[in-house]
């Protein structure tokens, strides 16, 4: 008799639902574990056709839509996950959820076999949300720090960054954002810049728009600068009006195959995040895609972000909100091929031997498997 595969139902209101982490990491790597995985994502919430089922020789892939939550249009969304996780939890060995929001939604009889993937300081991110209201947003952060030391007694917890530990009393396991690698990347361009990933004014929507409009005009139009990703907030308008000038050219969300062909044969990346406590002990994961398809790398002083590309001698650190610096930093690449192509080949030998996904996966299917146990 064969015995029965194990599986993980995997919920998220908030990401989008080809959130790299998520559907391009996790779920393969569940799979290919021989898991059966039901994706619950707000797929109509992000304008994607709900996903046909996936039988694959290991493990079944089922994907379901949930409502959307967005800004302070939460609530109906966490009703409809809570009903959701109640429902077909029972089903599963295992429960997986990546918004803090979703802790609440957990029944009391699932917390045992409930794992909360911890994508990022949230207490020290909502202190940069525009949806809540400022005189608020101190009594949220607090809120949300007593929700993860709940949380940390009744759930099993992974983290995605090695500085969220001191944030827990115990230890838990951490699969970082580290990132698929190409065994060879091609040799930088000289023609296209690039940005990978949501954009907000956080992470520095301004200041790619302004580098891409100084790229622009000192080159006649020569090097173009390619924004890939989904915009939220006052950088919609921001990034739009920008790719209608010709500035930048955004094209919106985009598959993360599709991703790679466009980051190979950049002259650069870009990740120009503001200096916001949410970033300062996080990695940007724009940073390790850069250098893993042999990208220079062009990024603000946060600490991980340069330590990471000045020990691997891949890339250029620029300051905080200064796009003309951004600028003369691309240009400077372009003007020298044989240090871009230095710096390229750097990134990805680094990115190869310390940030490939393929030696952390089995840490993540190993925490799940611990969690079925329990």
């Amino acid at each position: 008799m064969t015995p029965q595969r194990p599986s993980v139902l995997v919920v998220t209101v908030v990401h989008h639902p080809q959130d790299a982490r998520i559907r391009h990491r996790q779920v393969p790597a569940l799979l290919a574990a021989g898991w059966d995985v039901t994706y619950a994502a707000p797929f109509t919430g992000y304008g994607l056709p709900l996903p046909a089922d996936e039988g694959l020789a290991a493990g079944r892939l089922h994907c379901v839509d949930v409502p959307r939550a967005t800004g302070r249009r939460r609530l109906g969304a966490l009703r409809h996950a809570r009903r959701l996780v109640r429902g077909l939890g029972r089903r599963h060995d295992v429960v997986l959820v990546h918004d803090p929001e979703l802790l609440l939604a957990v029944p009391r009889s699932q917390r045992s076999r409930a794992v909360w993937d911890v994508h990022e300081d949230t207490a020290a991110a909502v202190v940069a949300k525009p949806w809540l209201p400022r005189p608020a947003r101190a009594l949220a952060a607090a809120a949300v720090r007593g929700v993860e030391r709940w949380a940390e007694r009744h759930l099993t917890l992974l983290l995605a960054e090695y500085g969220y530990r001191g944030r827990f009393a115990r230890d838990h396991v951490v699969v970082p954002n580290t990132v698929p690698v190409p065994p060879d990347a091609s040799p930088p361009g000289t023609d296209r810049v690039v940005y990978l990933g949501s954009i907000t004014l956080e992470r520095g929507a301004r200041e790619v728009v302004e580098t891409g409009r100084l790229l622009r005009d000192r080159t006649g139009g020569a090097v173009t600068t390619h924004v890939m990703g989904p915009a939220h907030g006052p950088a919609e308008a921001l990034v739009r009006e920008a790719h209608e000038r010709g500035d930048v050219h955004w094209h919106g969300f985009v598959p993360n195959d599709r991703a790679g062909e466009l980051l190979d044969g950049a002259l650069a990346g870009l990740s120009l995040l503001q200096d916001l406590p949410n970033y300062r002990h996080s990695m940007p994961t724009k940073v390790l895609e850069y250098m893993a398809h042999g990208v220079p790398v062009v990024t603000t002083p946060l600490p991980l972000a340069r330590d990471v590309v000045t020990t691997a001698g891949s890339g250029v650190v620029v300051p905080f909100e200064d796009p003309a610096a951004a600028a003369d930093a691309v240009l400077a690449l372009r003007a020298d091929p044989r240090r871009a192509a230095g710096l390229g080949a750097a990134g990805h030998r680094a990115a190869r031997e310390r940030y490939d996904w393929a030696t952390v996966s089995t840490d993540f299917v190993d925490a799940l498997r611990e969690a079925r146990r329990r």
